[in-house]
């Protein structure tokens, strides 16, 4: 009878699953011009080649930073501390050089001609990540002269900030790709990504998958600040263990008042070090806390003074019906971000579902406090 119950139960939370899959993907503002790669991608003419030639259909992105390790790699130290690997001359990220084959009609190979060749600054990323034997990398696309170079990388919108996924954890290796790409037909934004394969030095790494990276940008979120008069139209933070650079932590409502976990922190992601002031922080800590103490305040619900004149109540609703759809343990309490648009709203944008979907999980999962 008890294994009777445990079916029971277990198809029943499966049609549930289903069921808000399909709310979700009914909505009337469903976003139908987002580019799927496994739908959209052209069809390729086979090759005739030998089996010694490397041939990938998909966009093959090498990497090239003359031998040396990229900085980043994190690791135990006999003192059971952990430390990050930093580069020759102790920096956090190193120069290099990147090329991307990505072929309309025909496969990809190591000996053709690059549609993207860029200088680039590099470094491994992530928190946990970090200690995975496939790791994921950060890369900032820059000129000859070391400025930013925004380029379209694999179809997606000109940008210098992009992210390589390691899918590492998902041993399904579609979990970022098939979320964000949901969460983009469904809210303001979701970041666009590309599945491809790595090279790194030389050395094959695998399937990766190419992201955004969530910031400002023509094609991304529509953020802007003033640094002169610290007004602002939008900017970025993000729910996290905080920035090691102290300046971008925030002490918000929610975190003097201990409604947050002692771990967790809200950062500035956006804007970055070149246009945060002490004044502008401060202004931006200023407006989080207001929403904060309206979300917690006994009149919460008042047409005047209610949370949701500060918030765009989908975003938030679309936000946490996938995050609980998919199981998401990280949701809300690491990797989160939330944004203020230009119209003076906060959205959520999704990141991150390694720890999804009842694939993986360290250690008991307790409930995480959010705002």
């Amino acid at each position: 009878m008890k294994y009777k119950l445990y079916g029971l139960l277990t198809v029943l939370s499966t049609c549930a699953m289903v069921a808000v899959a399909v709310l979700i993907l009914q909505k009337d503002d469903i976003k139908k011009d987002r580019y799927l790669q496994h739908i959209d991608a052209p069809v390729k003419e086979e090759c005739l080649h030998g089996e010694d030639r490397f041939c990938t259909h998909l966009p093959l992105v090498v990497i090239d930073t003359n031998g040396v390790e990229i900085p980043g790699k994190a690791y135990h130290d006999s003192d059971g501390t952990d430390s990050f690997m930093l580069g020759p001359n102790g920096e956090d990220e190193i120069a290099g050089k990147v090329l991307i084959y990505d072929n309309d009609s025909r496969n990809n190979h190591l000996d053709d001609e690059p549609k993207v060749e860029s200088s680039m600054l590099i470094h491994v990323r992530g928190n946990s990540s970090r200690f995975f034997d496939k790791p994921g990398y950060s890369i900032r696309l820059t000129d000859e002269d070391g400025k930013q170079n925004n380029v379209s990388v694999m179809g997606m919108g000109k940008h210098h900030e992009w992210v390589l996924h390691g899918p590492y954890l998902d041993k399904t290796l579609i979990r970022n790709y098939m979320w964000y790409n949901i969460a983009g037909q469904i809210m303001d934004y979701a970041p666009e990504v590309r599945f491809c394969e790595v090279f790194v030095n030389g050395e094959y790494r695998g399937l990766y998958v190419m992201c955004e990276s969530i910031t400002a940008g023509e094609d991304r979120l529509q953020l802007k600040v003033n640094k002169k008069d610290n007004t602002f139209t939008g900017y970025l933070l993000r729910v996290d263990q905080g920035s090691r650079n102290e300046m971008k932590n925030i002490n918000n409502f929610s975190t003097y008042s201990m409604r947050l976990a002692a771990e967790q922190v809200f950062n500035i992601e956006y804007p970055g070090m070149a246009n945060l002031t002490p004044e502008l922080k401060e202004a931006i800590t200023q407006d989080v806390s207001a929403f904060e103490k309206a979300l917690y305040s006994y009149d919460y619900d008042n047409k005047k003074y209610g949370y949701y004149r500060r918030i765009d109540v989908e975003s938030f609703v679309d936000y946490f019906l996938i995050n609980e759809l998919t199981c998401n343990v990280d949701a809300g309490a690491l990797s989160t971000y939330v944004y203020r648009d230009v119209d003076g709203l906060f959205r959520m944008c999704v990141w991150d579902f390694n720890n999804s979907c009842d694939m993986y999980q360290e250690g008991e999962v307790n409930p995480r406090s959010f705002f």
